[in-house]
């Protein structure tokens, strides 16, 4: 995934009246504002409801879905292995994104997290913000790059490392 491709998608749906939050790798090289390092996929919190709408929209542009497990999350992708992982949210009278998770539980977004902003290429985009992003690195074992991004928000933000991080 490339960032004109970020930039492309997220133009496709937005035109198309779906809100997006860049979140993942995306989200937190949006945050700094430069791409750190290259990505497979790009990961998106959209509405809940806006589901439907999404895939119709990107279906235009050649993208399908390859996996289905709403409400949780759905993944599109095109002939050229573009992958894009939906994250959806119903949204609480707060502010607050609840992520209804496959095991039962739920996760939810504090409405801060969706304050934030950020550029890839040069073009301004939503964002989770860094404290949410740091909060969506716990509760997994971190590979590379969930390590990588997440040492980069510490050193940009002087955000606290989560357990499992340590330096």
């Amino acid at each position: 995934m490339q960032a004109r491709d970020v930039h492309q998608i997220v133009t496709w749906l937005e035109t198309g009246s779906v809100l997006v939050w860049l979140d993942g790798g995306w989200g937190v090289d949006a945050l700094l504002g430069v791409q750190t390092r290259p990505h497979d996929d790009l990961d998106l919190v959209i509405a809940l409801h806006d589901a439907q709408r999404a895939q119709h929209l990107l279906r235009v542009y050649g993208f399908v879905c390859v996996v289905d497990e709403l409400p949780t999350r759905f993944v599109l992708r095109d002939a050229d292995d573009r992958r894009i992982d939906f994250h959806t949210v119903t949204f609480d009278a707060d502010g607050g994104g609840m992520q209804h998770l496959q095991d039962g539980n739920a996760f939810r977004y504090p409405p801060e997290g969706f304050r934030g902003t950020g550029s890839i290429d040069g073009h301004l985009l939503h964002c989770l913000s860094a404290e949410v992003q740091m909060l969506c690195h716990t509760g997994y074992e971190p590979d590379e790059n969930d390590r990588h991004d997440v040492h980069l928000l510490h050193a940009r933000f002087g955000l606290a490392l989560p357990p499992g991080y340590a330096q």
